[in-house]
């Protein structure tokens, strides 16, 4: 199954990106087709076999709407954006310099007869019918012209049969202006009793197209922490070719290439140092403001800023792969993505254009046959059409997760898709990995207990030979206590790694058992007199490691593995903001409890294989809870995928990261709470965006179609519809916009 991102142009409701997914659907091969009105995106999967792109392509092309390849080039993005909000801008003032004359004769007299100033003779309704009438056409064809793209697009969609939110304005203004010409006609055959609607038709243009402009502004502003993350990567690099210094654009870098950068300088590419050294601020990417040290054979991120030494690297990862561009690629799939909660939206823009203008031929014919005159049922008709605004419906929810994981992003906290970001409001229980997320993950030894008349560096000797062969970061710890130590090894014959419970391996002929007392439970190893001594280890939050030699105890190696320093900031905050905190872990439940107890962890699930830690995550599940699972480990990847939310530390396995719907860049466990906090506030903005766009349509229509009238109150002017539905969007965004002020 492949997967494509297409820009879509000629968009501009809720409507028609239903009518591009439709579209798009209806081809065979085509799995899933989502489109984000707020980003102009078609996020499409489908069977290469089946469909191609340019299939794709033209079956939005039927529908009445552009196709093009996604652009990477943020300065070509930039460039098309501000061309297109210059054309919105450029046509306002158009509209507005005959709109504002229009309006001054049409609805002026009766405004300036109260402040004494009157019209020029030759342009009075009464006194000249036909110089006005032809003024009022006059002024009003160059805006109806500036203006064709609502009626191009909108009867296009019409025909067909996916009318949107410029079928709405089409229809309105067009009835609007026909009857007015025919009331023109009219004049010059002697009948001056049909009124003029040509003020309606010219300001309600004028005032969509301003309303099109705040819109396309505020929605500049949504993406801008994307833009952000696209403008930190250098332009140019300067890579080392034949002895000499050679500047070169950034795409034209090569994995392998050796690149030099001076102080001052962006990295342009991720990278390995092979000579310098420097101190590296990787802010942007981490959040963490203090500069890392930099020597040869370490890691170098790309678009991080070298601040005051030369170095010279080795590209490892170029292009699309830098760790950059691959959270540009992770945030542009979440804002492009849609939440469970946009589902009722999405329904209901489906429905919307059509309901909206059959209620408009109710609502005109209905007054019609009560007895009202023609002028009023067409007022009727004409407000109904442009009060409506589908595209509230369709900003509402994409504006507010485009804000929501930009903002994210800005603190390192990556959230992967709105459904993400959704569920993760309503996390009631928060699990914790214990070793390199809780702790540091880089345990160290603390005690060596010896039998049998044996040195600690015997048995150091004997553990380390045994842990060199392992991974597990408590045998690493005492391999490196043998290395500082300079204890040499004995050669490993046999190695067997027994999961969740230790290692057994043959040295110099002998087996040897190296583990937890579960291991040396269910291979009846008598404890001697260390049980005592093991349990105050354990007690003291260290990790009691058992060496056995031919099924005899010989000694305990215990280590321990520091605290994070804002673990238990983040626990406590968890806590306040009512979330249950859990830790699972392998090790023995007196470790696991000494832990707890420094931090302050309600649950401990101890003991737990890497294989069953999915299972407890399952076993809280099913106790009705919503369960986020925190690791970094390959073993925690099960784990994270079970969970409703899995939260991967950045600094943890490749595997780990894929398998999470969050990604935590700085490794600092207070923004687990930031995650789930900043979901409670973006959840909140989406909600608050579709009371006020249900709202604004529930009551506009109505009023539209004269509801205060039938209680004694004014009719609605088409002109103040206009107003409303073009400010509604507007403030749809502007409420979406206040989460740019979150704080972490």
């Amino acid at each position: 199954m492949a997967s494509k991102t297409l820009k879509i142009e000629g968009m501009t409701c809720a409507a028609c990106a239903k009518a591009v997914e439709r579209a798009s659907k209806k081809l065979d091969g085509v799995d899933e087709a989502n489109v984000n009105f707020a980003t102009e995106k078609l996020s499409i999967s489908f069977e290469q076999s089946k469909v191609k792109v340019s299939d794709i392509k033209r079956a939005i092309e039927k529908a009445g709407y552009k196709a093009i390849e996604d652009e990477v080039n943020i300065d070509v993005d930039r460039q098309r954006k501000e061309k297109e909000i210059n054309d919105v801008w450029r046509r306002f003032l158009i509209s507005v310099v005959f709109a504002v004359p229009l309006l001054i004769i049409s609805m002026g007299p009766m405004l300036l007869a109260k402040l004494n100033i009157m019209l020029p003779m030759t342009i009075s309704p009464m006194d000249h019918p036909y110089a006005y009438a032809i003024l009022e056409l006059l002024l009003t064809l160059p805006i109806v012209v500036i203006g064709r793209r609502y009626f191009i697009v909108g009867y296009r969609a019409l025909i067909k049969l996916s009318p949107n939110m410029d079928s709405l304005v089409a229809i309105g203004t067009s009835a609007a202006f026909l009857y007015s010409v025919y009331g023109v006609i009219v004049r010059f055959m002697g009948n001056n009793t049909i009124e003029l609607y040509f003020e309606s038709a010219g300001v309600i243009l004028t005032l969509i197209t301003l309303g099109k402009y705040m819109e396309a502004v505020s929605k500049g502003k949504t993406s801008e922490a994307i833009k952000k993350l696209m403008g930190l990567t250098p332009k140019t690099a300067i890579i080392f070719v034949d002895n000499k210094e050679k500047e070169v654009q950034i795409d034209e870098v090569e994995t392998g290439d050796i690149v030099i950068v001076k102080p001052g300088e962006r990295m342009p590419v991720d990278g390995e140092v092979i000579d310098g050294h420097t101190s590296v601020d990787e802010s942007m990417l981490t959040g963490e403001s203090i500069p890392v040290e930099k020597n040869s054979g370490d890691k170098i991120i790309g678009s991080s800023i070298n601040k005051n030494g030369y170095i010279k690297y080795r590209a490892t990862k170029v292009g699309s792969d830098t760790a950059l561009s691959q959270i540009i690629k992770l945030v542009e799939d979440a804002q492009g993505s849609k939440a469970p909660i946009a589902k009722l939206a999405d329904v209901i823009s489906g429905y919307f254009v059509p309901t909206v203008i059959i209620l408009a031929l109710i609502g005109a014919l209905a007054w019609l046959i009560s007895g009202k005159s023609g002028v009023f049922s067409l007022t009727i008709f004409i407000s109904v059409l442009v009060i409506a605004c589908p595209c509230a419906l369709g900003l509402a929810t994409p504006t507010a997760i485009m804000v929501g994981t930009g903002k994210g992003a800005e603190y390192g906290v990556l959230i992967k898709s709105g459904t993400a970001l959704e569920v993760a409001h309503k996390i009631q229980t928060v699990v914790f990995d214990k070793t390199g997320t809780i702790t540091e993950g880089k345990p160290k030894v603390t005690d060596i207990i010896t039998l049998k008349d044996l040195s600690e560096d015997d048995l150091l000797k004997i553990a380390a030979s045994a842990e060199k062969g392992s991974e597990h970061p408590l045998g690493d710890a005492i391999v490196k206590r043998a290395e500082e130590k300079k204890i040499e090894f004995f050669r490993v014959e046999e190695f067997k790694a027994l999961p969740g419970n230790g290692i057994q391996v043959k040295i110099e002929n002998r087996n040897v058992l190296l583990g937890n007392k579960k291991l040396m439970d269910t291979s009846n190893i008598y404890m001697e007199n260390l049980e005592e001594v093991s349990n105050r280890l354990s007690g003291e939050g260290k990790t009691p490691m058992y060496i056995a030699v031919e099924d005899k105890l010989i000694g305990i190696i215990a280590v321990a593995d520091t605290v994070k320093q804002n673990s238990a900031k983040a626990i406590k905050k968890l806590h306040n903001m009512g979330i249950e905190v859990a830790m699972i872990t392998g090790d023995n439940k007196r470790t696991a409890e000494a832990i707890a107890k420094q931090v302050g962890i309600d649950r401990i699930l101890a003991e737990v294989l890497p294989e069953d830690k999915a299972d407890e995550v399952n076993k809280l599940q099913a106790e009705g809870s919503k369960v986020a699972m925190v690791g970094d480990g390959i073993n925690d990847a099960p784990a994270l995928a079970k969970a409703d939310i899995g939260i991967a530390i950045g600094s943890g396995t490749d595997v780990a990261i894929e398998s999470a719907d969050i990604v935590l860049m700085r490794s600092d466990l207070m923004d687990v709470a930031t995650a789930i906090d900043l979901s409670k506030k973006t959840i909140r903005n989406i909600k608050q965006n579709l009371f006020w766009a249900f709202g604004y349509n529930i009551l506009g229509i109505p009023v539209a179609m004269g509801g205060l009238y039938l209680l004694g109150g004014p009719l609605l002017n088409p002109m103040i519809a206009a107003l409303a539905m073009s400010f509604s969007s507007v403030s749809v965004l502007t409420n979406a916009l206040r989460l740019k002020s979150y704080k972490a």
